[in-house]
């Protein structure tokens, strides 16, 4: 694919780890992908459309495993929710448990989340957008492919309607101030920590297993929570 004008893509955020995919989830992919799937197409999705109905839209970001996503789409089924996860193990595995919790209120895409992002959601689309724990990249040579940067920071901005809200965390200090410097300069994005820096981890945030190995290792985990302004 031609990289895009609105947000050029020269590295990418992610190394494809092609990881040990059971028979079951190897199964789920082909036989429950048709009702749960989303291809990647560089063409502007119409999300009522997709989900066959109006109603507000989550979509995360780097879904793992899909602990949080599926804990989500039980919480609310009045809500949407579209995960972007571009390893098939934890697609398969979350392809399993929608289909056995019998959720309809979920679809996938298996892809760069900043090509789906760019090419495949309308602005102002999206009532909430999760990044949990991405790639920290920790060596200073690798900090250029870490995924909140300034110009993914606007493309996330401007696919948020207005009084959506962004919720991030990591479990890395140092990118955890980098989150916080990107997303606190980028006009239209409030803060709503109380004294604009971190926030509470939200009671609703499933424990990952990325976080759950943080803990015993011993990390901290920092949240943090932005709303696009109206107008």
């Amino acid at each position: 694919m031609a990289e895009s004008s609105e947000h050029p893509r020269s590295i990418r955020s992610f190394v494809t780890r092609a990881g040990r995919i059971t028979p079951a989830q190897q199964r789920a992919l082909a036989q429950l992908w048709p009702q749960y799937g989303v291809e990647f197409t560089p063409q502007p999705l119409a999300l009522p459309a997709l989900f066959g109905r109006a109603a507000p839209c989550t979509l995360e970001i780097g879904f793992g495993n899909g602990e949080n996503l599926l804990a989500l789409a039980r919480a609310h089924p009045q809500r949407n929710y579209l995960g972007v996860e571009v390893h098939r193990p934890g697609v398969g595995r979350l392809l399993l448990a929608l289909a056995a919790g019998a959720l309809a209120n979920v679809r996938v895409i298996c892809h760069d989340a900043v090509e789906v992002l760019a090419a495949q959601i309308p602005p102002r689309a999206l009532d909430e957008i999760l990044v949990f724990f991405p790639d920290p990249w920790p060596k200073k040579r690798h900090h250029k492919r870490r995924l909140i940067q300034p110009p993914f920071g606007e493309l996330l901005l401007s696919r948020l309607a207005a009084d959506g809200v962004l919720r991030v965390a990591t479990d890395w200090q140092p990118y955890a101030l980098q989150m916080l410097e990107v997303l606190s300069g980028l006009a239209g994005l409030e803060n709503l920590a109380a004294g604009g820096a971190f926030c509470a981890r939200p009671a609703e945030r499933a424990p990952t297993r990325f976080e759950r190995r943080g803990e015993r290792l011993g990390h901290a985990v920092w949240d943090l929570a932005f709303r696009r302004a109206r107008g």
